[in-house]
C-alpha cells in the first residue's frame, strides 16, 4: 500500500522516526542500519517502506535500500517472526552478514541478536536458506566467493554421507582462501581425527 516515503525528517528517537511528507507526520520504525545513515532533522530522507496491518495496530516500517526491505519480508514470512523480531535481526545484522550466516549456517551469530534462542536461529537458518542469495555481494567479490566455496565443501561432505553436526564444524574450522579441493580434503582430514 505504502512502498515508498520522500520528505522532511522531523524526529529521530530510535528505532522511530517521523517523516513529513506534504504536511501528513508518518511515524516508522527503522532498523538500527538504516537508523544510523539517516541524515540530520530539518533535511529531507528517502525510505522503502513495508506497511502492516493486524488487528490492534497499522505500522509502517522504514529502510534504506531495498534489499533490507526485501530481507525484513523475506524474515517476517518465517512462521513466529513478527515485525519486530525481523526489525531486531536486521538492526543487530547487515543484510550481507545475515546472508552469510545462512550460507555458512551460522546459528551461533544469529542467537548473539536479541529476542533470538537457538530454536529461532535454526528456523531462520533452516527457512531462508537459498533465499537471500541476491542480497550477497555481486561481482565474484571475496566475501561471496568464501561463501560460496565453503557450502560447496559442507555440500560435498553431505554428499559423502556426514551429518550436519559432523561437516559444519568441520568447515567452518576451514582457513580463509582455500580452493574447494583443498576446503573437502583439508575438511575430510579433520573428521578422521574424530
Amino acid at each position: 500500500m505504502i512502498g515508498r516515503l520522500s520528505g522532511t525528517l522531523l524526529e529521530k528517537q530510535p528505532p522511530q522516526i517521523v517523516v513529513d511528507v506534504a504536511g501528513v507526520g508518518y511515524e516508522v520504525d527503522v532498523p538500527m542500519s538504516s537508523f544510523y545513515n539517516l541524515p540530520a532533522t530539518g533535511e529531507r530522507v528517502s525510505l522503502f517502506t513495508h506497511f502492516v496491518v493486524r488487528e490492534d495496530a497499522q505500522q509502517l516500517f522504514g529502510f534504506f535500500t531495498q534489499k533490507e526491505r526485501a530481507a525484513f519480508r523475506e524474515l517476517i514470512r518465517i512462521s513466529g517472526v513478527g515485525p519486530k523480531l525481523a526489525l531486531s535481526v536486521l538492526s543487530g545484522l547487515s543484510v550481507d552478514d545475515l546472508a552469510n550466516c545462512i550460507v555458512m549456517q551460522d546459528a551461533g551469530r544469529l542467537t548473539r541478536v536479541p529476542g533470538i534462542g537457538k530454536k529461532t536461529a535454526e528456523r531462520l537458518l533452516l527457512e531462508l536458506k537459498g533465499k537471500l542469495a541476491d542480497a550477497l555481494p555481486q561481482g565474484g567479490g571475496a566475501g561471496q566467493a568464501m561463501a560460496s566455496v565453503a557450502n560447496d565443501a559442507l555440500n560435498a561432505l553431505l554428499a559423502l554421507g556426514y551429518s550436519d553436526k559432523e561437516a559444519l564444524p568441520a568447515v567452518k574450522q576451514l582457513p580463509e582462501g582455500l580452493t574447494l579441493e583443498e576446503s573437502i580434503r583439508q575438511s575430510l582430514k579433520l573428521l578422521a581425527r574424530k
